[in-house]
């Protein structure tokens, strides 16, 4: 494979009431990575709509991810900030994808399952092929890193399943064309440091999720110093004191997910926390926690709601940001489709 430019592309959907998971599995790691990265960072809200969004809600969640970018700082002058629809040829490269992928690929999904449960004849088949669109996001820029967690590394090994294929299939043409051996790269994960999966606060055998029923299961990134004072002081835990080795956490899936949550806030490792807390009752612990959780969530949750109350300046940032991506995406769609030989307007 021919060396390709280093560049990272990950995505948020644009889903409304962004919490703690979101910030620690995602948004944290995208602020850190521009320091050692190129980095496109997209708003796909074309992957929203493959289950029914109302219109206005989804202007004000793509607006409100936005926002949760720019405040946690992902600066958008040194990375590409944008909506996936602002950018035609996510679509277009997707189409073509999907005349590479194969059926018995997308059947594997065990994403497409789980959220079109037992009523799938009723399911989109955007939801279906969202795996394409997602290898048409990372690979309409020939991205060579993509940040992932758990649950989508399966995908990103079919994007690397599309390019392979996309690079074996036109070989010819790809060398023909002066691309050398492969038009796309293979892409690499990242994978995620601690605290990657944030589990509920009511229950630290669930992932955090804006659907539990329970606010307290979760610190959305909106919430004030108080809400967030008060949820990590109601949080789950069990009669034990904290434990000085890691060892210690098993089956105690509460502790695990609050000394977890310490050691991302704080930048430091599981094994880090229990040396200073282990030991300690939950009470002393989570008075810390609630301290450090405060100072670094509830500048960013103040930040977004002055941003999200200044859409046009929020609207300027995408456009602005669109511009750069298709600057990028333009060519790279030009060249698929002269090397899958198609006629197209000079």
């Amino acid at each position: 494979m021919p060396a390709f430019k280093e560049l990272v592309f990950s995505g948020v959907q644009p889903t409304g009431n962004l919490h703690l998971g979101n910030y620690l599995g995602a948004i944290k790691r995208f602020v850190a990575m521009q320091a050692q990265f190129d980095c496109l960072y997209c708003v796909v809200d074309l992957h929203a709509i493959t289950v029914w969004q109302d219109p206005g809600e989804l202007t004000r969640q793509i607006r409100e991810v936005t926002a949760a970018f720019l405040a946690a700082g992902i600066d958008p002058s040194r990375s590409v900030v944008f909506n996936q629809s602002q950018v035609p040829q996510h679509a277009e490269l997707a189409w073509i994808f999907n005349c590479v992928a194969r059926l018995g690929w997308l059947n594997r999904m065990t994403q497409f399952k789980e959220k079109a449960g037992k009523d799938r004849e009723n399911a989109s088949v955007g939801l279906y092929d969202y795996p394409v669109l997602m290898a048409a996001d990372i690979l309409a820029y020939r991205a060579t890193h993509v940040p992932v967690g758990e649950d989508q590394k399966q995908h990103l090994e079919l994007t690397r399943d599309i390019a392979q294929k996309f690079n074996n299939d036109f070989a010819g043409a790809i060398a023909a064309q002066g691309h050398g051996e492969g038009f796309f790269p293979i892409t690499e994960p990242l994978i995620g440091g601690p605290a990657a999966r944030v589990m509920s606060l009511r229950d630290g055998t669930k992932k955090m999720s804006k659907s539990d029923p329970s606010d307290y299961s979760r610190i959305n990134l909106t919430d004030d110093s108080d809400a967030i004072a008060q949820k990590v002081r109601k949080a789950k835990t069990d009669a034990e004191p904290l434990p000085s080795e890691i060892a210690g956490l098993e089956k105690r899936p509460e502790a695990d997910n609050l000394v977890g949550i310490f050691a991302a806030l704080n930048d430091a490792s599981r094994e880090d926390v229990l040396r200073d807390y282990g030991g300690a009752q939950f009470s002393a612990f989570k008075g810390a926690l609630v301290d450090l959780a405060v100072a670094k969530l509830g500048p960013i949750g103040a930040e977004m709601k002055r941003l999200v109350a200044d859409p046009a300046h929020i609207d300027a940032v995408l456009a602005d940001g669109a511009a750069r991506a298709e600057a990028i995406a333009a060519p790279n769609i030009a060249a698929v489709k002269d090397i899958v030989g198609f006629v197209r307007r000079r």
